[in-house]
């Protein structure tokens, strides 16, 4: 990368140490800081994936539910629901090692429902695109519309996954999809 003659600085999203950016999507301070973040990433959907599942195969008829299902609908630690039972704000039963029962009402009395995982995306639907000449540009329109190099309209292509479509000497990109990429640059 060119010096661009300033630095900038960040401070790491993992340790929060301070450190100068290398490229603009920089936002650790090493690889150990990237790798380690996006372990306790992948820990984090790993266990709001089995919550979910859990909370969903619990029937809403059942008056009595676990610790582990009331960590599961409610999105309430663990730790904190036994320190709850243990001082007595939440009544609850134990019916043998391991089997203590919570009332549903009054847990709902004291805490909302976790929402169904935010960042758990269901797999979009892909998208049609119509690659008929009369809905795309060529290669050579794009460059002179949004004063780019052809070099970079092709990486760019690239990166954002655009379809193209070969038609002889043109090459055919969606209207849609290029006026969205470059919008900002009109």
């Amino acid at each position: 990368m060119p010096n661009l003659g300033f630095e900038i600085k960040r401070k790491c999203r993992f340790c929060g140490k301070q450190f100068i950016i290398k490229t603009l999507d920089s936002y650790y301070c090493s690889p150990k800081c990237s790798k380690a973040a996006h372990a306790r990433k992948k820990r984090a959907e790993e266990k709001e994936k089995k919550l979910a599942l859990i909370a969903k195969m619990i029937p809403t008829i059942r008056e009595f539910i676990s610790v582990k299902e009331a960590v599961a609908i409610y999105g309430v630690e663990r730790h904190t629901l036994y320190h709850l039972l243990r001082k007595g704000i939440i009544p609850s039963i134990n019916i043998g090692d391991r089997m203590t029962r919570i009332r549903r009402a009054d847990l709902e009395s004291m805490f909302a429902k976790r929402p169904i995982a935010k960042h758990i995306k269901e797999t979009p639907l892909p998208k049609k695109y119509s690659l008929e000449p009369e809905d795309c540009y060529t290669i050579g329109e794009i460059c002179e519309k949004y004063h780019i190099n052809d070099s970079s309209v092709w990486a760019h292509v690239r990166k954002y996954s655009i379809p193209s479509r070969q038609i002889g000497n043109y090459v055919y990109v969606p209207k849609e999809e290029i006026d969205k990429l470059y919008k900002s640059e009109k």
